[in-house]
């Protein structure tokens, strides 16, 4: 009996001599070594009523999880403290930012998504060929708009998107442009001064990886470019093309160059709908060949129709660019008018988002309009750069 009661208070004292011990794993280490822009996710093993991260003093967030990135070299000091009433805890570490080992490309590294609508040029930029399969398409898009290859892809009409990303994030630098797309618009000469010519305007959006999982399944937001808030722009438009009727009734419109003025047709969430035609100029589906559904649909903004007939009997249209913020809108020498700031990023509700940088972009036509001969307004581009990155020896564009 006395054994027992002696082994009985052996056992009550070990665990108050556990309970009195701060046995602590916070799930972070005291120091990290990373390279500059790419992420450090941080993800603390305690909880508490609330949490404040500090990078070198300064208030980065109040989640429980945060995300380290810098795009300078250099050693960056962190303190975490998790605040509450039962469990406070207080813990700094140290994160140590270099160069990475193989330089950076400012250029597009990965086509994640290639989605067009139909259109005059789809199934031709890039080429569809007998056999092909969505991922050999999107290997054919890759290689035509990543590095410095510069060949041009289209979107076809309204809605139709492709999303690409870097190699590393692209950084929000304050004050700055982000990054430049390259598209193929003009001036036409009579009018130069008004700006207009062949503006296909592409709406951009952005999204950041927090999960950290290397694939665009993140948030999505929208550049917020120069006609975002106007009146004339309708946010949450839908609409659905269907594949041709192999057994419609073929009508042409030989006085403006039409084959076949009933060949795909599309319907709106806003009531409307009407048919894509086909041209003289380009014989091949307009339907992308390797997709398999009967309908497409796609959901976005809808800016205003860009385009005029300033001849009053369909032979001249004019596509006018929109002042700021748009893929394909403004021709290429014009650097700032092409370039985008992560800055003005929002979300569905039209309010800023503050966004460290960008892992994904994504491209799609933001206008749903026909001009005759001319055919569908589709936005196109052939590269992207991140304007935050130079190589030696090659200029910035």
């Amino acid at each position: 009996m006395k054994k027992i009661i002696l082994l009985l208070i052996l056992s009550i004292a070990a665990i108050g001599c556990v309970e009195n011990i701060p046995m602590v794993n916070l799930g972070i280490d005291d120091v990290y070594y990373i390279p500059r822009m790419q992420k450090l996710y941080l993800h603390p093993s305690l909880t508490g009523h609330e949490y404040e991260w500090r990078v070198n003093g300064n208030k980065v967030s109040s989640d429980r999880d945060y995300i380290f990135i810098a795009s300078e070299e250099g050693v960056y000091e962190v303190d975490l403290k998790i605040i509450d009433p039962d469990t406070p805890y207080d813990f700094s570490f140290s994160i140590n930012v270099f160069h990475e080992e193989i330089e950076y490309s400012p250029y597009i590294a990965k086509v994640y998504e290639y989605c067009p609508a139909p259109g005059q040029f789809v199934n031709e930029m890039p080429r569809y060929e007998n056999g092909d399969t969505y991922e050999t398409i999107l290997q054919k898009v890759e290689e035509s708009i990543s590095g410095t290859n510069d060949i041009m892809i289209t979107l076809g009409g309204y809605g139709g998107y492709v999303t690409f990303g870097f190699d590393h994030t692209v950084i929000n630098v304050p004050g700055e442009y982000d990054f430049r797309i390259w598209g193929n618009c003009f001036y036409e000469l009579l009018q130069p001064e008004k700006k207009g010519g062949s503006a296909e305007p592409g709406i951009v959006m952005v999204s950041y990886d927090e999960n950290c999982n290397g694939v665009p399944d993140d948030a999505w937001y929208e550049l917020a470019g120069s006609e975002y808030y106007a009146g004339t722009t309708r946010h949450g438009y839908e609409i659905t093309y269907h594949r041709p009727n192999p057994d419609r009734q073929i009508v042409g419109d030989e006085e403006n160059s039409l084959d076949d003025i009933y060949y795909v047709r599309w319907i709106d969430n806003a009531g409307s709908d009407g048919y894509m035609a086909k041209n003289i100029f380009h014989n091949q589906d307009y339907y992308p060949q390797w997709i398999d559904s009967e309908a497409i649909s796609f959901r976005g903004s809808l800016l205003a129709r860009n385009g005029e007939d300033i001849s009053g009997s369909g032979s001249y249209y004019v596509l006018y660019s929109y002042p700021w913020g748009y893929v394909d809108n403004h021709p290429n020498e014009y650097a700032d008018l092409n370039s985008f700031d992560i800055s003005w990023a929002v979300d569905d509700a039209g309010m800023p988002v503050n966004l460290p940088g960008v892992d994904f972009i994504r491209v799609y036509t933001g206008v749903n309009q026909y001009c005759g001969w001319l055919g569908e307004t589709s936005t196109e581009l052939s590269r992207a750069q991140d304007l935050h990155i130079m190589l030696p020896g090659i200029p910035n564009p």
